[in-house]
């Protein structure tokens, strides 16, 4: 058992030196292959802890070289522009002028429940609020709001706040949730009324949204 310990320990003094050589990352904000570095460096050291048969040498000597590998590819990362591309990416904007660029959520492999979830995240509950979106190299989404909606909540608190719940959304990519549809006290009449006004069926919007009011916002499939 104090052999495990003593191995134990070891790896963590050096686990610990070289996550600090890779620098200061919270895990949601690390780039693609800082992540695969980290989950590999992970998996090596588990290796000499679990099996005391093992050197610690065969656990110490590839983790020191992968994170040799990153603290290298960083410094040509910052000096070529190419290879940084290639490597991390580059960011992507799917909202442009308050308008959803479907192919490029399509081409990121982006759903409709991502951009609500990552609106959320960031306390935003209508679409129509959002002038400019863009995707980052770590995957979160950052949104702009349109200048009628910028600091409108410190706005809604000296007023007293809204009591009415925001947006929910009805259809996502073609698919109505009727689940929404029904807590929100709208009707398959209201649906069908809605998508007859506007010429189109279920399959053919991407995203509609809507208060209880039923005041709602529709967005179409791109063509």
């Amino acid at each position: 058992m104090s052999i495990v310990l003593i191995r134990a320990f070891v790896l963590y003094i050096v686990l610990a030196f070289s996550l600090r050589l890779m620098g200061k990352r919270q895990l949601g904000e690390l780039q693609p292959s800082e992540l695969v570095v980290t989950i590999l460096i992970s998996n090596i050291a588990a290796i000499p802890v679990e099996d005391s048969s093992v050197p610690m040498i065969m656990g110490i000597v590839p983790i020191l070289t992968l994170v040799c590998v990153d603290v290298i590819m960083s410094g040509i990362m910052m000096k070529s522009t190419r290879v940084r591309k290639l490597m991390i990416g580059s960011p992507r904007i799917i909202i442009s002028e308050g308008e959803i660029l479907q192919k490029e959520m399509k081409r990121l492999r982006y759903t409709v429940d991502d951009l609500t979830e990552a609106m959320r995240e960031q306390q935003i509950f209508d679409i129509t609020q959002v002038h400019f979106a863009i995707v980052e190299t770590t995957g979160k989404i950052n949104f702009m709001l349109k200048k009628d909606f910028q600091n409108t909540e410190k706005q809604d608190v000296s007023a007293g706040g809204s009591t009415q719940n925001p947006p929910s959304v009805i259809i996502r990519d073609g698919v109505t949730d009727e689940e929404q549809l029904r807590l929100l006290g709208l009707g398959e009449g209201w649906l069908k009324a809605i998508l007859r006004e506007n010429g189109v069926s279920e399959k053919n919007v991407f995203l509609l949204t809507s208060d209880s009011g039923g005041k709602y916002t529709m967005i179409k499939k791109a063509g």
